[in-house]
């Protein structure tokens, strides 16, 4: 009899040690959100969507080069680190499109994963690959890449929640919360004439503030009365807020005829008046507001 109770006893200590342990797994599985990877390093994930999941290194991060301010801060200019992206099939397919390595990897159910070496510089808000390597499952190396351009980050880009972690890593200012914010875009303007609205809004996250120049990201939106696009245009555009004028830096204008094309705004890139009593001035207004009330925002990582 006490043999059979042993027993019992000895079956139920397993079953609570496996079910101890399976509950420990799924905690860390539901509560961690980092993956263990590539030689022991430990990736944390940012994203996923029906294509690409992104993950960086946090170990990684580390600052290549700092500028010694005024009042004698040290603050960072150039930051490297490692990421990683990992490809479904309609992932890899467009990857190896872009990049035109499709005599190099014929199949893309080849194509698992790339890790890359990055340098970021916050005060341009600038991502640079300094070199890429392209993996199948089992680790083996298909392709490597050298140093690439360096791209300014904004919403367009592939790569800006890798340039978010990494500076948050080492500045702790919220660039990865700006970008999800449901504020992250405001509107600056709309009006509407003869049934065509026009809108325009501006990404708060790449705001920075350069003397008296706000400089930032807007997208403008042009629709007929039954809501189809006639136009978008996305530029990056400096607006001297005292003088109340701007300039377009660079940017792209798309139209149902023609597509994306490089923007070309008539002023070659001088500055223009923002007319009085137009709708453009609410815009003026609104930016000066932001200015006032987010000055750590738009002076954040600056070097003085």
């Amino acid at each position: 009899m006490h043999s059979v109770e042993r027993g019992e006893q000895r079956m139920s200590a397993v079953r609570s040690f496996w079910m101890g342990a399976a509950t420990l797994l799924l905690s860390l599985l539901m509560f961690c959100p980092a993956v263990l990877a590539d030689e022991g390093q430990t990736w944390v994930w940012l994203s996923s969507n029906d294509r690409y999941s992104k993950y960086y290194a946090p170990a990684s991060v580390r600052i290549a080069q700092s500028v010694a301010t005024s009042d004698g801060r040290a603050v960072a200019t150039e930051i490297e680190a490692e990421i990683k992206t990992s490809f479904s099939y309609e992932g890899a397919e467009e990857t190896i499109r872009n990049y035109k390595i499709n005599h190099v990897i014929p199949n893309p159910a080849q194509l698992s994963y790339s890790v890359a070496q990055v340098r970021v510089v916050p005060q341009s808000r600038t991502l640079q690959y300094l070199g890429e390597t392209f993996y199948d499952s089992a680790g083996k190396v298909l392709w490597s890449k050298g140093e690439g351009k360096e791209k300014e980050m904004n919403s367009q880009q592939f790569d800006e929640e890798f340039y978010a972690a990494i500076i948050d890593t080492v500045f702790h200012q919220g660039e990865m919360q700006r970008l999800r914010a449901d504020n992250r875009w405001i509107l600056l303007w709309s009006d509407e004439t003869s049934g065509v609205k026009t809108q325009v809004t501006a990404d708060t996250s790449t705001m920075r503030r350069m003397g008296d120049n706000l400089v930032f990201w807007a997208w403008t939106e042009v629709r007929d009365a039954d809501g189809k696009a006639l136009e978008i245009k996305f530029d990056k555009r400096a607006v001297n807020l005292p003088q109340g004028t701007e300039r377009i830096v660079t940017g792209r204008y798309w139209s149902p005829q023609a597509g994306w094309q490089a923007l070309d705004d008539g002023y070659e890139g001088a500055y223009r008046m923002i007319n009085r009593d137009a709708p453009e001035e609410r815009g003026l207004v609104r930016l000066r507001a932001f200015a006032d009330g987010y000055s750590t925002w738009i002076t954040r990582y600056q070097v003085r």
